[in-house]
């Protein structure tokens, strides 16, 4: 049996080797030059680290993407830095670490003893946390996140240093338009899952070298091939000319839509290229000396009013293991649509002072000379997680066809493990098993 997959990013990668791994022989179509999609490596000269085209993390309840990893040969221990569940802000003023006990005690405890947050912010974390579970993480339909935190009656202080900023790290987009059934499904698998769920993940090589690269040496590539038609029927699917048996479209929505619309899934696909999304910033700083963070991975106050729309901050050197050559720093902005219509150099600027600000704050010492700064906007790096948004199945009409990305229906916003999910769950709808 032949496959093709269209695109080659996580979800067209996972729907890659789950169809090799069942016997079929897989084709992969790639209008870029590198696998990963839109989690790949950027080329980089010079010399230096190297550059995805956005900083990406994981958590512990990947189960999927991490088992994937592993059946490639790619040992998630080597190349992901396991951080236990610890947010610190680098002013000093916000801390939360979860110790190693048995869940759900590790959550309660870090929340309990979070520094920054007043006693009655504590309570009221708990509160929500077990509210949502005994309603088993389902809320009203077209609820927001913004809405679910007034009902559960949320201070200020915890939705300004702990929900919101996860919100925007998962779902990204804000409080007052993300879904909060999408939000509760976060909070279900990884602050109230097994300990080790709640994890960070943060990868010590470049994404494209995580695992993308080792699934791309197992297929027949076919890079610079950009997809123009995929028209299924039921005996097969015709994929630019060429006949294959069963094909996995793993693009994002608008191509999705423009692949589809010449052949007979045109009127299946009319709604596809209406799915809004949010861009995500980020602006990569190669330093002249070593900066180390206190944390490889940290939070930063964001005030859009200001232009400082950094909300995560992270130690590139440390992860990469070259702490003690030149530092490197990424700065984060997700839903950055604001960000994304601004100057880039004014953007540069604001991200700059706002990361020296709230380091002097923090008393690390001055941030040193900056040789070099990358300001990546990926402005359709994720769907807007909204309330009710129509989200396609990986299964269509066609047995012959399978839908796959972050943007279908997964049950998570648009995050990796969204990704490696939507791929083995078209492989297994066109193998006959979805």
């Amino acid at each position: 049996m032949k496959a093709a997959v269209v695109g080659a990013g996580w979800a067209g990668l996972s729907a890659a080797v789950a169809l090799r791994d069942a016997g079929w022989e897989v084709t992969v179509y790639e209008a870029g030059r590198t696998p990963g999609g839109r989690a790949r490596r950027v080329p980089r000269e010079g010399g230096a680290l190297p550059l995805d085209n956005g900083q990406h993390i994981l958590l512990g309840a990947y189960a999927d993407t991490l088992a994937l990893m592993r059946r490639l040969g790619r040992d998630p221990e080597t190349l992901l830095a396991r951080l236990p569940l610890r947010l610190a802000s680098l002013d000093g003023g916000f801390r939360l670490a979860a110790p190693r006990l048995p869940a759900p005690w590790h959550a309660a405890w870090g929340l309990l003893t979070a520094r920054g947050l007043a006693w009655r912010d504590r309570r009221a974390a708990l509160r929500l946390m077990r509210r949502l579970r005994a309603d088993r993480w389902r809320v009203p339909a077209g609820e927001t996140v913004a809405r679910l935190l007034d009902r559960l009656r949320q201070p200020a202080g915890v939705i300004r240093l702990l929900w919101e900023p996860l919100c925007l790290a998962a779902l990204n987009t804000a409080p007052g338009q993300a879904c909060a059934q999408l939000y509760a499904h976060v909070l279900r698998d990884s602050l109230a899952g097994r300990r080790a769920a709640s994890d960070i993940l943060v990868p010590r090589v470049d994404l494209s070298a995580l695992w993308p690269d080792a699934a791309a040496a197992t297929c027949r590539m076919r890079y610079g091939h950009a997809v123009r038609a995929v028209d299924p029927d039921d005996g097969g699917i015709v994929v630019d000319g060429t006949r294959y048996d069963a094909a996995v479209l793993a693009v994002p929505p608008a191509a999705a839509a423009r692949v589809l619309a010449q052949g007979r899934a045109a009127q299946f696909a009319a709604g596809l290229a209406d799915i809004p999304h949010s861009p995500i910033a980020t602006l990569t700083l190669r330093l002249a000396q070593p900066w180390p963070l206190p944390q490889p991975m940290m939070m930063l106050h964001d005030y859009p009013a200001e232009g400082q729309d950094g909300q995560w901050v992270f130690d590139r050197a440390w992860l990469a293991g070259a702490a003690d050559g030149p530092g490197e720093i990424a700065v984060v902005a997700s839903a950055a649509a604001s960000l994304a219509a601004r100057d880039r150099q004014q953007v540069i600027d604001a991200l700059m002072v706002q990361l020296r600000e709230q380091a002097a704050r923090g008393g690390l010492p001055p941030m040193p000379e900056v040789l070099d700064a990358t300001l990546l906007i990926d402005r359709r790096a994720t769907f807007m997680a909204l309330p009710g948004l129509p989200r396609a199945g990986q299964a269509t009409p066609w047995r012959t066809l399978g839908l796959a990305g972050d943007w279908t229906d997964t049950g998570y916003p648009g995050v990796l493990e969204g990704a490696v999910r939507s791929g083995q769950r078209a492989a297994a709808w066109i193998m006959g098993a979805g």
